[in-house]
């Protein structure tokens, strides 16, 4: 799975290298080096074309990480619906009709995921030892995502904030680099196939083919320090490496 990640880019670079034509960013976002589940978080998108356009926009927006489907009847289940199987996204039906037409871009700098070590904490359960994994050229992960629009029974027809934006990760099985950290990854979406995957007219046929995961020997992964399993911690130190000595194993 994918439960952290890390996303420090400023809205105008990712204008810029994600060729966005609309940004729909009311205030930018703090770089953040926790990001956990039901934060806010930057998504690019393309809405369909309007009445007095012929072109669906590439758009950059604010939205919640955690899914909720438009026929739910309490959004608070955005919470566990964080990452999509790409095994049942087409077919699972909190998934599918955002498969089909709402399909976005996850920037990232990186994400987190953690390894259960030898040595036995006081709950019986084995120690957990976190890694940051992170393309090794320092570019971003642009990585697979869903959105889908939720209107707010309890808001007024005029009232802004009547639809809620919430995201998923789509994930797949990890490259053999990374499978001995975790069984799951991120699926990314090189930058040839983005115009693709975010086209919302998109014949469905063939669009899982433009998911993979990262190239083997692509991404590197290194241990950080376990202030990053407290979501109230922030900061680059979260993404530092720490020395040998102090991995636990």
């Amino acid at each position: 799975m994918c439960g952290r990640y890390a996303s420090t880019r400023r809205p105008e670079d990712l204008v810029e290298e994600f060729e966005i034509a609309e940004e729909m960013i009311e205030a930018p976002l703090e770089p953040d080096y926790n990001v956990a589940p039901t934060k806010e978080v930057y998504a690019v998108l393309e809405r369909p074309p309007s009445k007095d356009s012929s072109e669906s926009l590439r758009q950059l927006r604010v939205l919640t990480w955690g899914l909720v489907p438009s026929w739910a009847k309490d959004p608070s289940i955005g919470s566990r619906m964080i990452n999509a199987r790409m095994e049942t996204v087409a077919e699972k039906p909190a998934y599918r009709k955002a498969f089909a037409k709402r399909r976005c871009l996850l920037p990232a700098d990186g994400y987190f995921e953690w390894y259960p070590t030898s040595q036995v904490a006081k709950n019986g359960k084995p120690v957990k030892q976190p890694f940051f994994i992170r393309p090794k050229d320092g570019g971003t992960l642009a990585m697979a995502g869903l959105y889908e629009l939720w209107r707010d029974p309890t808001r007024a027809d005029d009232d802004p904030a009547r639809w809620r934006w919430t995201c998923t990760v789509i994930t797949t099985d990890a490259e053999d680099d990374l499978g001995h950290i975790h069984d799951r990854m991120p699926l990314m979406v090189e930058r040839e196939r983005w115009a693709d995957w975010l086209d919302p007219a998109a014949p469905q046929d063939g669009l899982l083919d433009l998911l993979v995961p990262a190239a083997p020997g692509a991404l590197e992964a290194y241990a950080v320090p376990t202030l990053v399993n407290n979501v109230r911690n922030n900061g680059a130190e979260l993404v530092a490496p720490i020395p040998l000595e102090e991995v636990v194993e």
